[in-house]
């Protein structure tokens, strides 16, 4: 019954969302990749906010259902049916009653199973596609017969531009760059590699002093267009997990003419999104990379890669839960992660009955059992933690989104009486869970 509902509801809220597209006609980004979505989507809603009225997907609204609401520019109502009638009735109100709607809609769109992103482009036309990065083996990849299923799927989004559409593609991955073959349409690329239409550079570490000590606040580097070169400084985040976003951000803006100064300006103002390499004080004077919002294999490599680049005497230290969905594939990339771990971390510490596979593979790299600790529950993992932490550590937490590894976080930030506005899932329907 609760499924053929949700069926229901479905179909209004789509059928809501076409009518209000066809009434405003808003020029529309659409994000796919199985890496960097949403803060991908979120930089964009930046650079373009700088420039246009400008609504964007909140959170991860990214599905069937997701994608309309933010059309309608609704809220998610989880399982109030009430709330959900409210909603319907603020479609109707939308294509009843004209009022001032965005000129941009930046839209999240994903692919947790076949014909996910199929089904959505046969209503769904957008203006600029960016397809952000692909994993080989991606994230949601034990739903679908293959990683290049998973591929396939995410295409559709490429061949869904509107004529005379622009295709944002992210330079340095080749199956990415495959997607060119999918348009006829301008496609402009990014990324570090040489070819880059938008390309970045000279990016570090920025490090402010507190005291006797430097600790990391953010990050720096360069980005260049056609002989025009503006410096961009992304505060309170680390990694390339956040540059690619602003590359992709930047691209779309120039695709609209948008000023590559006037984009600069803006990104200084850019808040990293809750959950995302995001740097947070931790108790102990120590400093948290809070990475909590989701893990694939490709975004954890990423991840233990920032935290190697980080020069510190003290120690780093690995926090890190199941990744989720990955089907036959589970095994080997937690045992894969575990291998770069033992390279990465001083500390290894995991959480879930599949992360046991991450201690495994830093054991068989050689790692000391004695530094490898072993949890189910991340509540736990965290209290332990906070008891392990000595003065300046530095503590990655990474895990899929169902091991609610925002609970390490809780118990070792600095201000948990602050949880609410730094870490992710603090809703009360999360919170209930």
């Amino acid at each position: 019954m609760k499924k053929y509902l949700k069926k229901i509801i479905v179909t209004i809220l789509e059928y809501e969302a076409r009518i209000i597209l066809a009434r405003y006609t808003p020029r529309i980004v659409a994000v796919t990749g199985s890496v960097g979505k949403t803060s991908t989507k979120d930089a964009i809603f930046t650079v373009l906010s700088s420039a246009y009225y400008v609504r964007k997907s909140e959170k991860s609204y990214n599905s069937e259902i997701g994608i309309p609401l933010t059309v309608i520019g609704a809220p998610n109502a989880w399982s109030n049916p009430l709330l959900w009638l409210r909603n319907i009735f603020l479609g109707l109100k939308v294509i009843f009653f004209r009022s001032r709607y965005p000129e941009w809609l930046v839209l999240e769109v994903g692919a947790d199973r076949p014909a996910d992103i199929k089904n959505i482009t046969r209503w769904l036309k957008p203006d600029v596609a960016v397809i952000t990065r692909l994993s080989k083996v991606p994230v949601h990849v034990e739903f679908f017969s293959s990683p290049e299923a998973v591929f396939k799927e995410k295409g559709y989004l490429a061949e869904a531009l509107k004529y005379n559409g622009v295709l944002v593609l992210n330079n340095d991955d080749e199956d990415v760059l495959a997607y060119r073959e999918k348009t006829q349409n301008t496609v402009l690329t990014y990324g570090f590699l040489e070819g880059s239409d938008v390309r970045a550079s000279n990016d570090a570490v920025v490090f402010e002093k507190q005291g006797i000590a430097k600790v990391p606040t953010g990050m720096t580097f360069r980005v260049d267009y056609k002989g025009n070169s503006v410096p961009i400084t992304i505060s309170g985040g680390l990694g390339k997990q956040h540059i690619y976003p602003t590359l992709a951000a930047i691209a779309v803006g120039l695709s609209q003419n948008i000023n590559m100064v006037k984009m600069g300006e803006a990104l200084k103002k850019h808040v990293t999104p809750k959950g995302r390499m995001r740097l947070i004080a931790g108790v102990k004077e120590t400093f948290i990379i809070d990475d909590t919002y989701n893990s694939s294999p490709v975004a954890l490599k990423e991840a233990l890669e920032t935290l190697s680049n980080i020069h510190t005497r003290k120690r780093k230290i690995a926090v890190l839960g199941d990744m989720l969905e990955l089907g036959r594939y589970s095994t080997e990339e937690h045992k894969n992660a575990g291998k770069l771990a033992s390279v990465v971390c001083d500390v290894l510490v995991t959480v879930g009955l599949r992360a046991r596979d991450i201690a495994q593979g830093a054991l068989g790299e050689g790692m000391d059992e004695s530094t490898i600790f072993q949890f189910e529950d991340s509540r736990e993992a965290g209290k332990f933690v906070e008891q392990l932490l000595e003065k300046r550590d530095i503590v990655l937490v990474k895990g899929s989104q169902s091991i609610r590894m925002e609970r390490v976080v809780e118990e070792i930030m600095a201000h948990p009486e602050k949880s609410e506005n730094l870490l992710v899932r603090q809703e009360e329907e999360w919170l209930r869970r």
